[in-house]
């Protein structure tokens, strides 16, 4: 099962923290699924990466910021996944949500995997993208080990 249809299934109203290449191909799959999807970037021109069905709402702003996440009415939606670039801004988004909006669900993209018990203590998911490119080159090699008859 993928990352995208995971959240599909568990949840129905999602927040998209981040409209670089992840955040807005994640935005835009849940959208053509029928989800509510609203996205938040700190650029305008970000949401051009949205795809053209995308049927979701978009907030200019900086989502470390009260003022924007209060905006965007971010206490309506059950899952928040903070996908931006910058590690820190990822974390302390979540951090915001969890605590102070009572998100149900929270999903951060880590750069750091030593960090991720840390925020999973805190109830905060977290993916890392270094680990998932390790196992998935693991498992490439190891197949293809097998079916050589090699280790």
């Amino acid at each position: 099962m993928n990352f995208f249809n995971t959240i599909k299934k568990e949840q129905g109203r999602t927040v998209v923290i981040g409209c670089g290449r992840l955040g807005a191909t994640l935005a835009s799959s849940l959208s053509e699924t029928g989800e509510d999807v609203l996205v938040i970037d700190i650029s305008k021109d970000s949401f051009r990466k949205l795809s053209p069905s995308f049927s979701g709402l978009t907030v200019i702003g900086n989502a470390t910021s009260l003022d924007v996440l209060r905006e965007a009415q971010i206490n309506k939606y059950t899952t928040v996944a903070c996908v931006t670039d910058d590690g820190n801004t990822n974390i302390m988004t979540a951090q915001l949500v969890k605590e102070l909006f009572s998100a149900q669900r929270v999903i951060t993209r880590l750069h750091d995997p030593e960090k991720s018990c840390i925020y999973e203590d805190q109830g905060i998911e977290t993916i890392c993208p270094s680990v998932l490119a390790i196992e998935a080159i693991n498992h490439l090699l190891l197949g293809k080990r097998s079916k050589e008859g090699n280790l």
